[in-house]
């Protein structure tokens, strides 16, 4: 029951976080937004950095499970342009996620804690990824030979970079473009007949 209720009050925060940003979440917030009293919010995190910490493993974990929900593609493009697009604000709830995560990556730059799980999610992705691009066949001839570990990581910065831009700069990069734009990386990356 504890962790239901950890996780209902991760969602009151990550509400706030979504619509007003990281700053103004408090316990009192939370526990306003919750329904409950400041007390039943200090029973579950003893410490605002302990709620934030467990928030920010809830939009991760929430993200992922819903990448490895999907159905293989066609082929390993559109498997990965469609476990990519999971990552970057293409409806209302990604952009929600979206912001709330750039917010937490914000501010992981000043919290050990917050940024020991966005090393450790960051870790995990390019692994996925690099796997993921390990497990190609070999080029036809003429085409580019791929390099797993430098490719992965090209790939998630250009899809960082996307989600960036698409939540603080929606007006220059819409949803149709962000994703359109990775597709145009994907084809350079996996030609048609890889």
């Amino acid at each position: 029951m504890s962790e239901l209720r950890q996780t209902e009050l991760a969602d009151a925060l990550l509400r706030i976080a979504a619509a007003r940003g990281l700053d103004r979440v408090s316990v009192r917030e939370v526990a306003s937004a919750a329904g409950v009293s400041i007390g039943a919010v200090q029973y579950y995190f003893s410490t605002k950095d302990e709620m934030l910490a467990f928030a920010f493993r809830q939009v991760v974990d929430r993200t992922r499970a819903r990448v490895r929900g999907l159905k293989p593609g066609a082929g390993p493009r559109q498997t990965l342009a469609a476990a990519l697009r999971q990552l970057l604000p293409l409806d209302a709830r990604r952009l929600a996620e979206c912001r709330v995560y750039l917010a937490f990556a914000a501010r992981a730059t000043t919290s050990p804690t917050l940024a020991a799980i966005q090393n450790a999610t960051l870790a995990a992705i390019h692994e996925e990824l690099r796997q993921t691009l390990a497990s190609l066949p070999s080029p036809p001839s003429g085409h580019p030979v791929l390099h797993p570990a430098r490719d992965a990581r090209l790939l998630l910065a250009l899809v960082d970079g996307l989600m960036f831009d698409a939540v603080t700069a929606p007006a220059a990069l819409p949803p149709a473009i962000a994703a359109k734009t990775l597709d145009l990386y994907l084809e350079r990356l996996l030609p048609a007949g890889r």
